[in-house]
């Protein structure tokens, strides 16, 4: 356990890992917990602070989430957010009714500066509201320390000892202009955190456990080349070097030279001494996907298939001590062995262990972090930033970014049309960023292109052509959850249209996917 720890109490809001990030941006530890926790467990696990989550529910509804009074009684500084809030005051003896102006969206609040919550941030400014009832009248020796127009407790803390705080808007947000200063003060000024959850000693440390765990033990981990199963991989060669075998299962269904990348990095004249083995398993794949169409078929098939390859490579192995996993922090809350908006997804790394591996127990040395969390331990293990920072990309790959039926030929359309696309964004926002010091505000957070089933006639010289449609598709997200089309400058795609109908054989038209989400998804299916 590490020594400094924020427990963050969820309460079924939407933004709960995103308060967990924020805290760990200040460098210090946390871990996101149901308000079901029993209030012992939460005392034996000796928080330095402890923060509650918003939620759907009004609280004084009947079977609304709840807490007792003795959480706030611990004597760490409790900070309530939202839903949070409102439940501190309510237990405490406030008042909560539905609001008679409902807020939502960026509010204009003032705040009391004589407050250690607000040190550093402006009298006035921007924070996100997302609430329909309000504290209407605070609990006994809270005191108001924030308001807006129609919010006369936009934030409550004690006037006396008690380290207690309740706050209506929702700083973890970006939307929030002084969110991440409204967080530090709490976390590292007023809970006295020493900010030492840095990734470098998290290597460190992780690296001298994994050895004592293994032992002289073999380790055995499916790569697939991903941003988690690479950092994990390159994590445990600098722990356990050749005790690793790692299986690549090439499917043909990655973006164009993905398989190479991997292989180069971690293959024989790369720089980690592990047993790799690469199974090109391309045409077995296309043979077992030819004909099928529809969209969860096809996913069916390729992770199945998965598995058949791996147990085959498993078989020829032999018996192992230990399977390694990339789970990570969100993995586990969503599989509901975490905080309470919880049960979200049954993720295929949380339990569901393959029964055709022979081994005695699993390594996950990255149950504990974020996404980004992992990227930063990938850099401080040497990891080339290409591999570290690649978009997120979908398990069933481009068999789910190819609408029909998955051939070679199409798995080569695709590929060599959504390098072109992601090469000219990349060096359109490369060009940007020399000039102005800064990436462009367009630049997307998740860009690729995708083959539609569409065909139609076009005209390339004097002849006429029959050839597909390709989409490409960007989009703006702080948490994927929800999406917008990112508005990249005209003539970069003019430029990807020119290249890809010119340089792409079996392509004549380009589309630009506008669509938001929701209604739609970031994938295609």
């Amino acid at each position: 356990m590490n020594k400094e720890m924020i427990i963050v109490i969820d309460f079924g809001g939407q933004y709960n890992q995103l308060v967990a990030r924020r805290v760990r941006e200040c460098n210090v530890y946390c871990e996101i917990y149901s308000y079901k926790t029993p209030i012992e467990q939460i005392k034996a696990m000796n928080p330095k602070g402890i923060i509650l989550t918003g939620g759907p529910n009004s609280v004084y509804e009947a079977g609304a989430p709840t807490c007792g009074p003795e959480l706030f009684e611990i004597g760490v500084p409790v900070l309530g957010l939202c839903y949070g809030a409102q439940l501190m005051q309510f237990v405490l003896g406030g008042k909560v009714e539905k609001a008679p102006v409902r807020e939502y969206g960026k509010t204009v609040t003032n705040f009391d500066l004589s407050n250690e919550l607000f040190d550093g941030i402006p009298e006035q400014s921007i924070v996100w509201m997302s609430h329909n009832d309000y504290i209407s009248e605070s609990a006994p020796g809270f005191k108001s320390i924030a308001h807006t127009a129609d919010c006369p407790f936009a934030a409550l803390a004690t006037d006396d000892e008690r380290p207690l705080y309740a706050i209506q808007f929702h700083p973890e947000v970006l939307h929030s202009e002084y969110g991440k200063e409204v967080l530090f003060n709490f976390v590292r000024k007023i809970c006295a955190t020493e900010g030492s959850w840095r990734m470098d000693s998290f290597v460190e440390s992780t690296i001298a456990e994994v050895r004592e765990k293994v032992g002289d033990g073999k380790v055995l981990l499916a790569l697939s080349g991903g941003v988690d199963s690479s950092v994990l991989a390159a994590l445990l060669a600098k722990a356990i070097g050749k005790q690793l075998t790692c299986v690549f299962v090439d499917h043909g269904l990655l973006r164009k030279n993905e398989g190479d990348e991997v292989e180069g990095v971690f293959g024989k004249n790369g720089e980690f001494d592990i047993n790799f083995i690469r199974v090109n398993a391309q045409e077995r794949y296309y043979a077992k996907l030819a004909g099928v169409t529809e969209p969860e078929a096809k996913r069916k098939i390729i992770g199945e298939e998965f598995i058949r390859v791996f147990e085959e490579e498993a078989k020829k192995i032999g018996a192992v001590d230990f399977l390694a996993q990339g789970t990570i922090y969100p993995d586990v809350v969503e599989s509901g062995l975490g905080g309470e908006s919880a049960v979200i997804k049954s993720h295929h790394n949380v339990g569901g262990l393959p029964d055709f591996v022979d081994f005695k127990d699993i390594v996950e040395p990255l149950r504990n972090l974020f996404k980004d969390e992992v990227r930063k331990v990938g850099l401080e293990l040497g990891l080339p930033e290409y591999l570290v920072f690649r978009q997120p990309f979908p398990g069933p790959g481009l068999g789910i970014r190819i609408i029909g039926e998955v051939t070679a030929d199409k798995v080569r359309i695709v590929q060599d049309a959504d390098w072109i696309y992601r090469s000219e964004v990349d060096a359109a926002a490369k060009t940007y960023k020399e000039a102005n010091g800064k990436e462009p505000d367009w630049m997307p957070n998740q860009y690729f292109a995708a083959l539609t089933n569409m065909r139609s006639v076009g005209v390339m010289g004097d002849e006429r052509t029959y050839d597909y449609a390709v989409a490409v598709r960007a989009v703006k997200t702080i948490d994927f959850m929800t999406a917008e089309a990112a508005q990249i400058p005209f003539e970069v795609l003019q430029t990807v249209m020119s290249r890809v109908i010119n340089e792409v054989k079996g392509v004549n038209r380009v589309f630009y996917d506008l669509t938001s989400k929701p209604p739609g998804t970031i994938e295609f299916e």
